[in-house]
């Protein structure tokens, strides 16, 4: 009897302890400093409309983009830019075929042809300019309003030059291409 207790004891310590370890959710990763919280763009701009107001962040990206998924495996999931973007940027993940409706301030946006292959979502050709090409970013002010459009892949240590000049509101100073030239980031060599 004294050995089934410690038995059944042992078992549901084991249990407890094993339940404790179990790897982390997505959402339980949001809390995370190196792991980006993705949320939707009508979120970002809601989060907006409260303080503390931040940019907005967009990636624009479809399923059938290799350049995309690098981007996600080697940059977006890149630590210093996972961190620096969290405390800087609302950051959006936008599918630019994606088929259901957005509602942005009253105003819906649709996919014209939810059916089609390749059919691009009024939202993102709206943002991107009719420029369809992934994957692109959009950096949006703390007012909503459109600040640049950038499109291509980017290794980590040439990514981190362009969110630090919009993160630290360089671009009011000076234009993009000192701000490079003068740049010297945190991300010495690319994983």
């Amino acid at each position: 009897m004294k050995n089934l207790i410690i038995i059944l004891f042992l078992s549901c310590f084991s249990f407890a302890y094993s339940q404790s370890e179990t790897p982390k959710t997505a959402k339980e990763n949001a809390n995370k400093e190196d792991v980006i919280n993705w949320i939707s763009i009508t979120e970002a701009i809601e989060l907006n409309k409260s303080f503390p107001k931040k940019k907005i962040f967009i990636d624009f990206y479809t399923d059938w983009c290799g350049w995309c998924k690098r981007m996600d495996a080697t940059t977006f999931s890149h630590p210093y830019i996972a961190k620096y973007m969290s405390e800087k940027f609302w950051c959006v993940k936008f599918d630019a075929e994606r088929k259901d409706t957005v509602y942005i301030d009253n105003t819906a946006y649709v996919n014209p042809n939810p059916e089609g292959r390749r059919s691009a979502h009024q939202l993102a050709k709206n943002f991107l300019n009719n420029r369809m090409s992934y994957p692109s970013y959009v950096v949006m002010n703390e007012a909503n309003n459109v600040i640049s459009v950038i499109p291509g892949y980017y290794k980590p240590s040439d990514f981190e030059s362009i969110i630090k000049y919009f993160g630290e509101n360089q671009h009011f100073v000076m234009p993009y291409a000192q701000y490079q030239a003068e740049f010297e980031g945190e991300i010495k060599e690319d994983k």
